[in-house]
């Protein structure tokens, strides 16, 4: 009840800030496109009409078609759910995996944190997008193939704040408590350690979902991304830049979508990270 009670003061302070409340409203939209896509759609994104080819914005193509007559409207909200369930998926991954190292890392020490530690860094000292590319010229691309690249590309800043909270964590009185009493490591790691240091988890991840969406626009600008006819909002930024002058809307539109997409949940993200405050909720 105690948990309950603190985190629906949480959500409390986090919807007091307009700023937070309108970029979740933003979010919570992008989310409806993606999944009701179908219904919003206005034609089948992957149809193309060459006797519409490059139209400018009218009644039938609200924002026009692109180069083979495909409806842009179409392929951005179908791009829509391809960049969400990248980022999402890909986020999971990454707090998963990392959040689960960054554990054994920190509560066992010695030469097992020295191996997993040395690891990360060599992941982190290569810039996301290059470490993404690398991976992706060997495993291929494809949606399942991003989220997993992409999770292991990002993995490091988990373990390292992972790693940090149970250093500290694990030196408090109820985890030696928990260790008189004879419960085993991976006991005290769960039910102890890890609720007691979820809070910056979750702040990161709201973050890092925008930087991961980002991060697939980049392949998919690149031709690392998704391959076509695939909707993606990288890969008709990529396609639009060379008709600019017959239809700017085709090239720009995604583009903007993106900004505000990864603006949006930035700036969560930011309120998040104050309603998880306790000095913001009066707790210190």
């Amino acid at each position: 009840m105690k948990n309950n009670g603190r985190w629906k003061k949480t959500v409390k302070i986090l919807f007091t800030r307009k700023i937070a409340a309108f970029s979740a409203a933003v979010v919570l939209l992008f989310i409806a496109l993606a999944v009701f896509a179908p219904f919003f759609a206005p034609y089948d994104p992957n149809y193309a009409d060459f006797s519409s080819y490059l139209q400018g914005p009218g009644k039938d193509h609200i924002l026009g078609t692109d180069n083979y007559g495909r409806d842009v409207l179409s392929r951005i909200i179908y791009g829509t759910r391809v960049s969400l369930i990248i980022g999402v998926f890909a986020v999971m991954i990454a707090c998963v995996a990392g959040t689960f190292f960054g554990m054994i890392a920190g509560y066992f020490g010695g030469i097992t944190d020295d191996i997993i530690t040395r690891i990360m860094e060599a992941i982190r000292a290569i810039p996301q997008i290059i470490l993404a590319m690398a991976l992706t010229a060997v495993f291929g691309s494809g949606i399942r193939n991003l989220a997993i690249i992409l999770g292991i590309s990002s993995m490091a800043g988990y373990v390292r704040m992972m790693r940090g909270q149970v250093l500290t964590i694990k030196q408090a009185d109820y985890v030696m408590a928990g260790k008189l009493q004879g419960n085993k490591n991976f006991r005290l790691m769960f039910k102890h350690i890890l609720p007691n240091s979820i809070s910056p988890i979750i702040v990161m991840m709201t973050q890092q979902v925008g930087q991961t969406i980002l991060a697939e626009a980049g392949l998919s600008f690149l031709g690392l991304g998704i391959s076509a006819p695939t909707a993606s909002w990288g890969g008709m930024v990529s396609d639009g830049r060379l008709f600019l002058l017959q239809n700017p809307v085709f090239a720009l539109t995604p583009g903007v979508c993106v900004a505000v997409l990864v603006i949006c949940l930035n700036m969560f993200g930011d309120g998040v990270r104050d309603a998880l405050d306790p000095r913001l909720r009066g707790e210190v």
